[in-house]
């Protein structure tokens, strides 16, 4: 077989996709609009928390700071973030960023969900033979001996 017949994880980047999609359908079910699921995490973590900064947020979530970056961005154009008033001597590229009104209302339905969700995503690890959450963190502990890009390397040769 030609590994380029191949995409060895498609289903488990298909059936991830499609519990997104799921999720981001009850926001539209709801009325919700413009609201991406990778919203969720950093609204909630800003209403617990208070306003916060993008590597703040990068850091709380485990993602590049240019990946929050383009979060914040995203958020800020669906009119969810703003910036917070400034503080002396802070200056505009570390200024924390604060729910609107907007995003205020949506909070109790968005932590409803996302409870829900983890709920639900438990649910079905406890269902499966293998747990997902099991897997992830074998693959982590076998990729922390030897990284993805050593063996990619290795496999290029």
């Amino acid at each position: 077989m030609d590994l380029l017949d191949s995409s060895y994880w498609h289903n488990i980047h298909a059936v991830l996709g499609a519990i997104d999609q799921d999720i981001a359908g009850l926001y539209t079910e709801t009325g919700i609009e413009g609201v991406r699921t990778r919203f969720v995490g950093p609204l909630i973590s800003i209403n617990r928390f208070g306003p916060m900064t993008i590597r703040r947020l990068a850091d709380r979530w485990d993602v590049s700071h240019s990946a929050m970056s383009q979060t914040v961005a995203a958020m800020r154009t669906a009119g969810l973030v703003e910036n917070a008033p400034a503080a002396p001597g802070v200056d505009a590229r570390t200024r924390p960023v604060q729910l609107t009104g907007r995003s205020r209302e949506l909070i109790p339905f968005l932590e409803a969900e996302w409870r829900a969700t983890e709920l639900t995503v438990r649910e079905l690890d406890a269902e499966l033979p293998y747990p997902l959450s099991r897997v992830a963190d074998d693959l982590a502990a076998l990729l922390k001996r030897r990284s993805f890009a050593e063996r990619l390397r290795g496999n290029l040769s």
